[in-house]
C-alpha cells in the first residue's frame, strides 16, 4: 500500500528538502525573504519620521526618501539574512554535520554585516557574538519558539493523491 511507504521512515528523513537544502537556494531565499522584511520595516521606519520642511507637500522628494530609507533597511536585512543562511549551509556542507556551531558561525558572520554598516569594529564584534548567541539559543531550543502540538508538517504530503 503507498501510505505504508513513509511509515518506516524517521522524521528527519522525511524532512530531507532535497534539491531546496543547498546553500545557493538556502542563500537567495534567506536573502529574499529577509530583504522583504527588512523593505517592510523600513516603510514602517520612513512614515515615523517627520518629512523635512523642505519636502511637505511635494510628492516625488518624500517618496524617494521613503525609497532610500526601504531600500537601505531592505539591502542591510537581505545581506545579514543572505550571509548567515550561506555561512550556515557552507559550515554544514563542509562539518558534514547540522549542529549549532553551523548557526553560531552562521550568527557571528551575520552580525558582522551590521559592524560594517556601522563602521566600527566594537559594534560588529557586540553584533557578532549578540546574533551568534541568538542562533545558538534557537538551534538548543529545538528552532521553534512553539510548543510542540504533536502534529508533524511536512514539505510535502506523505501519500500522492494522484497515484
Amino acid at each position: 500500500m503507498e501510505s505504508d511507504k513513509y511509515a518506516h521512515m524517521d522524521p528527519d528523513e522525511l524532512r530531507n528538502l532535497g534539491e531546496y537544502d543547498t546553500i545557493a537556494f538556502r542563500t537567495a531565499s534567506a536573502a529574499g525573504s529577509s530583504g522583504l522584511a527588512g523593505m517592510i520595516l523600513g516603510a514602517i521606519t520612513a512614515t515615523w519620521q517627520d518629512v523635512p520642511a523642505v519636502e511637505r507637500n511635494v510628492a516625488m522628494p518624500a517618496l524617494r526618501k521613503t525609497g532610500r530609507i526601504m531600500g537601505n533597511y531592505g539591502l542591510t536585512f537581505a545581506a545579514i539574512g543572505g550571509l548567515f543562511a550561506f555561512t550556515d549551509a557552507l559550515a554544514s556542507s563542509i562539518r558534514g554535520k547540522k549542529d549549532v556551531w553551523n548557526s553560531a558561525l552562521g550568527g557571528a558572520a551575520a552580525g558582522s554585516v551590521l559592524g560594517l554598516r556601522a563602521g566600527k569594529l566594537p559594534v560588529g564584534i557586540g553584533a557578532a557574538a549578540a546574533l551568534a548567541a541568538c542562533a545558538v539559543i534557537v538551534d538548543a531550543g529545538g528552532q521553534t519558539v512553539r510548543t510542540p502540538t504533536g502534529r508533524e508538517y511536512l514539505p510535502y504530503p506523505r501519500t500522492n493523491p494522484d497515484l
